[in-house]
C-alpha cells in the first residue's frame, strides 16, 4: 500500500482531480465502436455524418462518460489501497463531442457521507471541450475505507 493513500477522512469537498486531455480520434470511435457493438453511421460515417444536424462525426456518449474513469485520473493513485467499489454512476449529454475536438474531464469531491467503517464520496465529473464549454456532466460515488485504528 502506498504512503499516499487517501481515506474517507482525507477527502474534502471541493477537493478536485484531473484527468489528462484527450483529442477524440478515428481510433477512439472505432474501437469503441468494436468493443460495444455500438455501430450507428453517426459514429463512423463521414458522408452520413455530414447530413446530421452536427455535420461531423459524433462521439458516442458512453465513450465520453468512460473519458471520465477514476483510474485515469490523479486521484486514482492516491485510493488504490482504500477504495472498496464503485458504486453509482450520472451522465448528462449537454453537447455533442465531435471527431477532432480536445475533451478536458474533471473530478470534484461534493458529496461526503459517512459510514461505520468506511464512507461515500460523491464526486461531480464534468467533461470540457477545447472552446472550455461543458459538454458532459454527472457524478460518481465510491466507497472508500476509514482510516485504520492503530
Amino acid at each position: 500500500m502506498s504512503n499516499t493513500t487517501k481515506y474517507f477522512e482525507d477527502f474534502h469537498l471541493g477537493e478536485t482531480f484531473t484527468i489528462p486531455a484527450k483529442t477524440m480520434t478515428d481510433a477512439h470511435f472505432l474501437f469503441f465502436a468494436g468493443m460495444t457493438g455500438d455501430n450507428h453511421p453517426i459514429h463512423y460515417d463521414d458522408e452520413y455524418a455530414k447530413t446530421t444536424r452536427f455535420g461531423k462525426r459524433v462521439a458516442h456518449g458512453l465513450l465520453v462518460a468512460s473519458m471520465t474513469a477514476t483510474g485515469a485520473s490523479s486521484l486514482s493513485p492516491l485510493i488504490e489501497g482504500s477504495i472498496i467499489a464503485f458504486v453509482e454512476q450520472s451522465s448528462r449529454f449537454l453537447k455533442p463531442v465531435l471527431i477532432g475536438d480536445t475533451i478536458s474531464p474533471e473530478l470534484e469531491v461534493t458529496g461526503l457521507v459517512p459510514k461505520s467503517d468506511s464512507g461515500l464520496i460523491r464526486i461531480r465529473m464534468q467533461v470540457r471541450n477545447q472552446r472550455g464549454e461543458i459538454v458532459l456532466e454527472g457524478t460518481h460515488a465510491y466507497l472508500i475505507k476509514k482510516r485504520p485504528q492503530t
